[in-house]
């Protein structure tokens, strides 16, 4: 008899662990469920790609980096992460702006830049002293502000953005470059511009050719220049490449030498870089990089024609946040006033 019992208590000992388990596989089952639909909702929001815009504060043009800012955040449905640039004493007030003010929405970080890196590497140049302010290098120093991203965009402060940001990011880098900028030779009506206000837009513009170590480069005076306002960077092919180290060479060159001056082109932070991506950069569409609306105080363009452009650029002397300049209307449209009404716009009736 004792054989037969324990037979089925075996039997039955079986059968309630069986019925456990299909217990614990129901109980079970709806969290899990619920735990990869989560999943599954959230994917895409995972899976969009983050842009990185880098963009200055500086002391004095705050309102700049606001306006620029303004237009890409209003033109785009991209998930866009704002690296803002500034100095120790400039970050709180340019944070405070944004947090008091329409932009608190945007997604951005503050980033401290240590002039101490430029130390011994900028040549000091009367005639233009605004060009030497520490903030207009940021652009050599990309990987070290920005680590997580693969690509990122660079822009001057003194831009608009009428397009969407997406469309500028999605621009291609060949394989081996670095960087891709606009060609100062690409559009027709920006070669009446440079007519006609005797702007230079070739190598001569900006190198002195007159010395040993420029005409050692091997490059044509006659080449056509770029502007590094705006840059689409390839990390990775920058650090590869160690782009901030070639930089700085030609940076120590110049304090030494004298290869290059703001007398020339107007751009110390543009001819290191014309000289290191020397025929080893992508470009941009012109259309996303429609400059020289700061070179004179009565020149402009056609109205169509900047309505069609993608990205407006004021390089020069003369800034739309002061007077005189050109097409204003296009800048202050995108301009949000500084709260703590530090920062002013200059205009005839003020």
């Amino acid at each position: 008899i004792l054989p037969f019992v324990s037979v089925n208590q075996i039997l039955l000992l079986l059968l309630v662990l069986t019925v456990c388990a299909i217990l614990y596989n129901k109980v079970h089952q709806v969290p899990s469920a619920l735990k990869n639909e989560t999943v599954d909702l959230e994917s895409p929001e995972e899976m969009e790609e983050e842009i990185p815009v880098v963009i200055c504060a500086a002391a004095g043009r705050m309102g700049a980096a606001i306006a620029a800012i303004s237009s890409i955040y209003s033109n785009t449905e991209a998930n866009v992460l704002f690296y803002i640039v500034g100095l120790k004493t400039t970050i709180p007030h340019i944070r405070k702006w944004i947090e008091n003010s329409k932009l608190k929405e945007i997604k951005f970080k503050v980033v401290e830049f240590n002039p101490m890196v430029l130390k011994g590497k900028i040549r000091q140049d009367a005639s233009r002293p605004e060009l030497l302010q520490p903030l207009n290098f940021v652009r050599f120093y990309l990987p070290l502000l920005i680590q997580k991203h693969e690509k990122v965009i660079y822009l001057d402060d003194d831009i608009i953005v009428q397009g969407d940001i997406q469309e500028l990011y999605d621009t291609k880098l060949a394989p081996g470059h670095a960087a891709a900028f606009s060609d100062d030779c690409d559009l027709p009506s920006t070669h009446e511009m440079v007519r006609s206000v005797g702007m230079q837009n070739t190598y001569m513009g900006f190198l002195d050719y007159r010395k040993q170590a420029i005409r050692d480069l091997g490059i044509s005076p006659s080449t056509c220049s770029f502007n590094p306002g705006v840059i689409v960077a390839n990390m990775t092919e920058w650090k590869h490449q160690r782009i901030t180290k070639q930089l700085e060479k030609w940076m120590q060159r110049n304090v030494e030498e004298n290869l290059y001056s703001s007398t020339l082109g107007g751009g110390v932070a543009t001819s290191p870089m014309l000289i290191v991506f020397h025929g080893k950069y992508s470009t941009i569409n012109p259309m996303w990089h429609v400059r020289h609306l700061g070179w004179s105080p009565d020149t402009r363009y056609s109205e169509h024609f900047l309505q069609e452009a993608k990205l407006l650029h004021w390089n020069g002397r003369y800034k739309p946040w002061d007077y005189p300049s050109v097409h204003t209307d296009l800048w202050e449209s995108w301009f949000i006033p500084d709260p703590s009404g530090k920062f002013k716009l200059t205009r005839p009736d003020s």
